[in-house]
């Protein structure tokens, strides 16, 4: 299409703002991977909004939580997949519900015990976040080294439909914008490789998103956040 209709418009607002229900949400999602037009005024609404959500205060959140993600984590699980090269996606998008619940996960890094089958890959990690979906459970956690490598481990089962990818996602600053940290295959723990972000910092934020097969195609969040949490600084 080449003008948007008001009704249009106002549903890719809604999207955005996460206020529409779950049959709207995937009818505007399947319209959004064919439609540039839609897509970048969703991409451009969610970069709108992100001042919002970084002026957001982190609350508390329940004490059983690192019990349960701890339980998670341990439990058994593969040995991280390699991860494909991030496939560059070219523009902006965002997810089915615009982070609503602010992820107040940014201090649990700091007491998690890693399970058995957690691999590092060097140096300890310099944050941690936990993502938690919007009913506050966890569903990953994210380990960032500071040298543009990460790993992120799923503690939920989380089913990837066909012809759809998992895309882990990291807000360096307001000016960076929403940065891939790659397509992964699958929810299987993997590494991460990216290039030329600046060290992560407490607070900063972290999503996994759910993409069309290969990633988004703009460059930016497009689909449903499957998690997402604030980092807590580790050492």
């Amino acid at each position: 299409m080449t003008t948007l209709s008001d009704d249009l418009t106002l549903l890719a607002d809604d999207y955005v703002l996460g206020l529409l229900s779950e049959t709207e949400a995937t009818l505007i999602e399947e319209i959004i991977q064919r439609d540039p037009e839609l897509a970048a005024r969703v991409g451009r609404l969610r970069d709108q909004l992100l001042p919002l959500d970084l002026s957001a205060v982190p609350q508390p959140v329940s004490p059983d939580l690192m019990d349960a993600v701890r339980a998670q984590l341990a439990a058994a699980t593969p040995a991280p997949a390699p991860l494909s090269s991030p496939q560059p996606a070219n523009d902006p998008h965002p997810p089915r519900r615009f982070w609503p619940a602010v992820a107040a996960a940014s201090f649990v890094g700091l007491g998690l015990g890693f399970g058995a089958g957690w691999q590092t890959p060097g140096p300890d990690p310099v944050v941690v976040a936990v993502l938690l979906d919007d009913a506050g459970n966890p569903q990953a956690v994210i380990e960032d080294y500071g040298n543009d490598t990460a790993q992120v481990r799923f503690v939920a089962d989380i089913t990837v439909p066909d012809g759809q990818s998992l895309q882990a996602w990291t807000l360096p600053s307001p000016e960076i914008g929403a940065t891939s940290l790659g397509v992964l295959d699958g929810a299987r723990p993997a590494f991460l490789d990216f290039d030329d972000l600046p060290n992560p910092n407490g607070q900063q934020l972290y999503e996994v998103t759910l993409e069309p097969l290969g990633g988004s195609p703009t460059g930016r969040p497009t689909g449903p956040i499957i998690g997402k949490g604030f980092a807590a600084l580790q050492g």
